[in-house]
């Protein structure tokens, strides 16, 4: 029968410091998912106390973006976006992307499109398992009375309930320019190390998910928030100590699991959402040996360069010439 007294010889305390792993694995889905949901509160794993830095997700970068139906050109301001034509770009290559808007469509026909992809199933087995093992894990140390180990999880779960309802606040749609309905848009992002990234859609739905915040900036009281929501997950491994050998192996054991899982479910989402929008790869990688051949492949299409000019990625025409020079 299994009890908190089980394992004998083995000393095993503070199982709840691995919570303070500094991993990014719960920002990155916070990124991909574009917001947060109550299932998050029961998804214990290494990095809790760094949810809400997802803003910093893309490394700092915000890539040049040039729009191919107009000329004009500018950066994409939204973290996750960048996060995820960084993930999803490749050296030398151009992908085609294409930015829906869901939100004419209602929630349950939005959230059965979602599923109907394998990528999506596969992701929210991954992502349910790590949840249904964290009420496993507390229903058995429920179960052999140790008090102390519940206790901790509680305040991990305490902790994530508080960063989700920030994360919610944060991420309600603001700035986002100028409506122009029924416009079609076509953008050229420039993402670092020469990775190209073609994005079709609506203006508007380009928009919402290029331009201005994703996650904006927090008031006094949610910084407040944050802040003790971080020390809880402190408090929580300093308590851990407290918890029977048995209870800090399950308490590590989860943790460990979880990020797995968690890991897996990133690795196999092959879309972003984003403010009622989709963003998903329709085509590519397709590869060039010059920039300047995708770079002429692209005007050939659109019809004009002076995006291409002011991106660098051309000169202008010189007098007697009939192509541009290139760059590189």
């Amino acid at each position: 029968m299994l009890n908190k007294y089980s394992i004998k010889g083995i000393s095993l305390s503070a199982a709840g410091l691995i919570a303070l792993a500094d991993l990014s694995t719960i920002a990155e889905r916070t990124a991909l998912t574009g917001s947060a949901i109550i299932g998050d509160t029961f998804l214990l794993a290494p990095g809790i106390h760094r949810q809400q830095s997802a803003s910093e997700i893309n490394g700092g970068e915000f890539p040049p973006t040039g729009a191919l139906h107009s000329g004009y050109v500018f950066r994409v301001e939204n973290q996750a976006t960048v996060r995820y034509l960084q993930k999803i770009g490749k050296p030398g290559c151009l992908i085609d992307v294409k930015v829906e808007n869901n939100t004419p469509h209602p929630l349950f026909v939005q959230r059965l499109r979602k599923l109907l992809s394998s990528g999506s199933i596969i992701a929210s087995v991954f992502y349910f398992s790590a949840v249904v093992l964290t009420f496993v894990v507390v229903a058995i140390l429920g179960a052999i009375h140790d008090f102390w180990a519940v206790g901790v999880l509680l305040m991990l779960m305490l902790s994530r309930f508080i960063n989700m309802v920030l994360i919610k606040r944060r991420t309600q749609p603001g700035w986002k320019g100028a409506s122009e309905p029924g416009v079609e848009g076509d953008l050229l992002v420039l993402v670092s190390q020469d990775r190209w990234v073609r994005m079709r859609g609506e203006v508007d739905d380009l928009k919402a998910v290029t331009a201005g915040q994703w996650l904006r900036d927090l008031t006094t009281v949610e910084g407040f928030a944050t802040s003790f929501a971080t020390l809880l997950v402190y408090v929580a491994a300093c308590l851990a100590n407290n918890a029977s050998t048995i209870g800090n192996l399950f308490i590590a054991t989860l943790m460990l699991v979880s990020i797995a899982f968690l890991g897996l479910c990133n690795s196999v989402t092959r879309d972003l959402q984003m403010f009622g929008r989709s963003v998903r790869v329709v085509e590519g990688p397709k590869s060039y040996r010059r920039r300047l051949d995708m770079a002429n492949e692209l005007i050939h299409v659109s019809g004009r360069d002076d995006w291409a000019i002011s991106l660098g990625l051309i000169l202008p025409t010189s007098v007697g010439s009939t192509s541009p020079k290139a760059i590189l």
